[in-house]
């Protein structure tokens, strides 16, 4: 079993936390890959009215939570640590002046052993239980914001977060590949997604989901998740993003000295010679917007084979999105008679595997492998 995530929640609200014992993630906690412990801010009080908040200095409209409750809970929950000198959590608090919360920073998160969040309320948290925890717990503390608007409290936002961080945890979502088709995980929404019946109160199933041709289906894919973001949220779309400014042509003699300086940027090592020699044995496709070169992928085939290379690109791109357009040109090349296309990347990053799956390749021995669907 692999090491279980820790999860400390400090409220004034313990019960508000109760829909973490449900669905998935109160699964999670039953299976043992998720330690949950929900503790009350009130219990860190010493008057009979248990206070946590006080008026603010320098005037001002509503309540500030006290530095003392939170100061001793905080110890509280770092003293948890077994044995305790080892480690500390890395404290998450919600609240709107914090950092965006995104797809990104819940991986970040899902990769910590340890989280704890503090549930502020009222106008929030006195600023000097943040150096306190920082100064004193030597704890990192993380500010983080769901959106551009103001709740009552940090609960809702701590269970938005623990649910996003906690189904990346390796284990609780049963099938694994489902994260990688999601919205956000390359910065770019999920496509439409359809079931049965074929046909519904005169609407149908788009046609080529319906071909078993899963090439053209991976296109498609990709084509409405471009869409899709572009209309309902531009501001993902990065200037590299694929688009029809984009230009896409095999190479020639002529492009190797740039093709060169783009290869060596992008950490490979060929030289001149050698890419000359390449010309000859495959195809290199190139990809160009306004005359500038962006990225490239090299293919050959040997018998029922076609070799890809993993696409270059020039390191001020963000996003793979021209990577994929690239492995989506590689596989319209195929000829007749190749039945699989194979790629050697054997450590891609994060971002790259997801981008060879949503291509279609598989992992398989080292290399990256998609058979093409007319011999499946």
């Amino acid at each position: 079993m692999p090491a279980a995530l820790r999860i400390d929640v400090v409220s004034i609200f313990p019960d508000y936390l109760s829909p973490l014992d449900l669905s998935l993630i109160g699964k999670a906690r039953q299976d043992g890959l998720l330690d949950v412990h929900v503790h009350d801010l009130r219990d860190f009080t010493h008057d009979r009215h248990r206070t946590v908040d006080d008026t603010p200095y320098g005037g001002g409209a509503g309540m500030v939570m006290k530095p003392q409750p939170w100061a001793e809970a905080l110890e509280h929950v770092a003293a948890q640590a077994d044995p305790p000198t080892t480690k500390r959590p890395r404290l998450v608090v919600p609240g709107p002046g914090g950092a965006p919360f995104t797809q990104a920073l819940a991986r970040e998160l899902a990769a910590e052993p340890w989280l704890a969040f503090a549930c502020g309320r009222y106008e929030g948290i006195d600023e000097r239980v943040y150096e306190f925890a920082r100064e004193d717990l030597g704890v990192d503390v993380s500010v983080v914001s769901l959106g551009d608007y103001v709740l009552n409290g940090g609960e809702v936002a701590v269970l938005a977060i623990v649910e996003a961080v906690a189904r990346l945890v390796p284990g609780v979502i049963g099938n694994a590949e489902s994260l990688v088709e999601e919205s956000h995980e390359d910065g770019l929404l999920e496509y439409p997604i359809y079931t049965k019946p074929r046909e519904w109160r005169g609407r149908s199933v788009p046609e080529v989901l319906l071909s078993g041709n899963h090439a053209a289906i991976a296109q498609w894919r990709h084509e409405q998740r471009l869409a899709r973001t572009a209309a309902r949220r531009p501001d993902l779309l990065h200037p590299s993003s694929v688009g029809q400014d984009v230009d896409v042509a095999t190479a020639v003699s002529g492009d190797l000295p740039e093709l060169l300086t783009v290869l060596h940027a992008a950490g490979r090592g060929p030289t001149l010679e050698s890419l000359r020699a390449e010309l000859d044995t495959g195809t290199t496709w190139l990809a160009r917007r306004g005359g500038r070169l962006l990225g490239a992928v090299r293919v050959e085939a040997d018998g029922e084979t076609l070799h890809v290379t993993a696409p270059a690109l020039v390191p001020d791109l963000a996003g793979d999105e021209l990577a994929r357009h690239l492995l989506d040109v590689a596989a319209q090349s195929a000829v007749s008679g190749i039945r699989q296309l194979v790629l050697d990347d054997p450590r891609p990053t994060d971002a790259r595997t997801r981008t060879y799956r949503r291509a279609g390749y598989r992992p398989t021995s080292g290399y990256w492998v998609k058979r093409l669907s007319r011999y499946e």
